[in-house]
């Protein structure tokens, strides 16, 4: 017995259940329960944290049920004050009483797993992170919605005829935006829509002369029109709360403060300097990871416990002393998200990190392997969380350790000797190293091999 004085609490929509389990007075050695049921409604959810005060409960638990725990976690903190702790638990590490299951049976049973100390609360992120947590969800999904909006744009002009997308790489850039404003103006003459190429679109005027000659219909052009006008307020929607948000550079920053993030970011200027420190993440990754773990390590024991919070963790699966295939551990979708496209985006530089993505991907099978890629991304992006705990808990920026780091603890020597005989192999030949000095193809020394040796 760790707590004596507990609540468990089965949250619903309209109605939650709490049992409270306090020692009985008249007999100490045995346990005294009570429940309730209280409506949802914000009053009724205060009434509830009074008379858990009232019955001196010091400890609560109750399962991360959606978005329905948040008002009760804000009532049970108001009125709890600082000597209620609540434990917001996953609700697939609690196991329902075997038998009949009811509401009363699910609250019962929290209150029994929290006396003895099997629950264990979920990470919970101060007010300040959650704030910044809920706008770089909110932009996640507008720029998802403006790339759907841009395929049904895409769609119509295909239904048109119009196989613009096929001739510019960008449809919506400078000249494509202004060729499409003209489809919806009435325009449809090709040249002279072609004749709005801007850049190096215009070496490919022909091409588009004949991309833009469909069957634009006026009623096509309505339907563009309202894709546009809803793309726009898309991109609209997006610079608000980037400059809500600050984001280095966003509309509405100076041109000074372009390097330093602004708004709810200030106050974590420090560590988006060191993540940034990082290859593959940007100011927009870095402010989704400082929104999503924080910037409090002391919360992860070590690097490994962030990444099997953050669901970045191998998978264990082991009986009588064998591995088996496992998947990884679900987790934090977002920061598995992110941190594979920083992965993908190391991938492309000179550093460890880069490196290391190449050599996962060959030993998983490379081009020949069309998952190689994607497994090659979630093994680097373990890497990433393990180096972005140690720079937010030690504080210092990121130190690479260069791109060589794999092969430089290479004897050359026998690295050759490996790569001669996986050519021997290949080839059924003999292969003969000849010193540069000599030249490679000087006629004495292949003159010197007999039939069937070859000269490297």
């Amino acid at each position: 017995m760790l707590y004596t004085h507990v609540a468990g609490i089965d949250v619903h929509k309209k109605q939650v259940t709490v049992t409270v389990r306090t020692p009985d007075p008249r007999r100490p050695a045995l346990r005294r329960e009570k429940t309730r049921t209280f409506r949802t409604f914000y009053a009724d959810l205060l009434a509830m944290g009074a008379w858990l005060a009232e019955c001196g409960v010091t400890r609560a638990a109750m399962e991360s049920t959606g978005a329905y725990w948040w008002p009760v976690y804000a009532a049970l903190r108001e009125a709890g004050g600082p000597d209620l702790t609540i434990d917001v638990v996953n609700a697939a590490h609690v196991k329902a009483v075997p038998g009949r299951k009811t509401d009363v049976k699910d609250a019962q049973w929290l209150a029994r797993l929290l006396e003895v100390g099997l629950l264990r609360g979920s990470f919970l992120p101060p007010d300040d992170i959650r704030e910044i947590r809920d706008l770089t969800r909110y932009q996640t999904k507008l720029t998802e919605e403006r790339s759907r909006e841009k395929q049904r744009l895409l769609k119509v002009l295909e239904a048109a005829g119009i196989k613009l997308d096929v001739v510019a790489s960008d449809t919506f850039g400078v000249s494509g935006r202004a060729m499409l404003d003209a489809l919806v103006a009435g325009e449809r003459d090709p040249q002279v829509l072609a004749g709005l190429a801007r850049g190096v679109l215009r070496n490919k005027t022909e091409d588009l002369r004949l991309a833009l000659a469909g069957r634009f219909t006026a009623h096509h052009g309505q339907m563009i029109g309202f894709h546009l006008a809803r793309l726009d307020h898309l991109d609209q929607m997006i610079d608000q709360v980037k400059e809500k948000i600050g984001h280095p550079g966003a509309p509405g920053t100076s041109r000074r403060a372009a390097t330093e993030p602004a708004g709810l970011l200030a106050p974590f200027a420090a560590q988006i300097r060191l993540l940034t420190s990082i290859p593959g993440i940007s100011d927009r990754v870095a402010a989704v990871i400082v929104s999503e773990i924080g910037v409090d390590m002391s919360r992860f024991p070590s690097a490994k416990h962030l990444a099997a919070w953050a669901g970045l963790a191998p998978g264990n699966n082991e009986s009588a002393g064998r591995r088996h295939r496992a998947r990884h551990r679900k987790g934090n979708t977002h920061v598995q998200s992110i941190l594979i496209e920083a992965a993908l985006s190391a991938s492309r530089t000179r550093t460890r990190l880069g490196a290391r993505f190449h050599r996962l991907h060959r030993r998983f099978g490379g081009k020949a392997n069309k998952t190689a890629a994607k497994k090659a991304g979630f093994a680097v992006a373990h890497t990433l969380i393990k180096v972005i705990w140690t720079v937010l808990a030690t504080g210092k920026p990121y130190t690479d350790l260069g791109h060589d780091y794999y092969t430089r603890r290479v004897n050359p020597e026998t690295h050759t000797r490996r790569l001669i005989a996986q050519l021997e192999a290949l080839s059924g030949k003999k292969i003969v190293l000849v010193d540069h000095d000599n030249g490679p193809y000087d006629d004495d020394s292949l003159g010197s091999h007999h039939d069937g040796e070859a000269a490297a």
